[in-house]
């Protein structure tokens, strides 16, 4: 259970330069501040994962998100509205350049995370901060549904490990907006916890 006396210590950590452990609507991830290029170069180390490669970036509400981003056209803006929270990651166009050690060799593109905050993870959605957030597993294994899951030298070297009971285990499906503004169009890059039809509803 995650109660507020976790979601602050969440917030403490990431403000901190820490990385964190936490449960994410589909399974365990990786936190920490995404403009912090040092505590983004160790999060990776603890999944011994290339520093060129993307993360997403999460916010634990919609509202946050939104005010970050005022470059967004008011067409993908609506559309995020519709789309989110949920277990969804979205490919936007970053023409700001925002949240550079998230973005990899590709900052022109952001990947932006709002999940869907129930039950145990409720409190979560108190979290002020966004997180470059990336799956609690080591590169190439498998994703951790439940903190045992996740392996043992991320557990003990991570400076927060929060638990918050089993998830789902479905990461979240990947979707391609970046050319949504200008020609309405739409792509699914990875199959995930939403599936192409309700994705499909929701953009029509």
């Amino acid at each position: 259970m995650i109660g507020a006396a976790e979601a602050l210590a969440l917030t403490a950590c990431i403000e901190s330069g820490g990385v964190a452990v936490f449960p994410a609507d589909t399974v365990y991830g990786l936190a920490c501040d995404p403009g912090d290029v040092d505590a983004a170069r160790r999060l990776y180390e603890l999944k011994g994962r290339r520093p060129d490669k993307p993360a997403a970036v999460m916010f634990f509400s919609l509202e946050p998100a939104l005010a970050a981003l005022p470059e967004l056209g008011r067409r993908t803006r609506d559309l995020l509205t519709r789309l989110l929270p949920a277990p969804l990651t979205v490919l936007l166009e970053n023409p700001a350049g925002r949240f550079g050690p998230a973005c990899g060799p590709d900052p022109g593109t952001l990947g932006l995370r709002v999940p869907e905050l129930g039950g145990p993870l409720a409190a979560l959605a108190s979290v002020p901060l966004p997180v470059l957030q990336s799956s609690a597993n080591l590169s190439g294994e498998p994703d951790a549904r439940r903190l045992a899951e996740v392996p043992l030298s991320i557990r003990t070297r991570a400076d927060l490990v929060l638990d918050g009971g089993d998830r789902p285990g479905t990461p979240s499906t990947v979707l391609d907006l970046r050319r949504h503004e200008r020609e309405g169009a739409w792509r699914i890059v990875r199959d995930g916890a939403v599936s192409a039809d309700a994705l499909a509803r929701a953009i029509r």
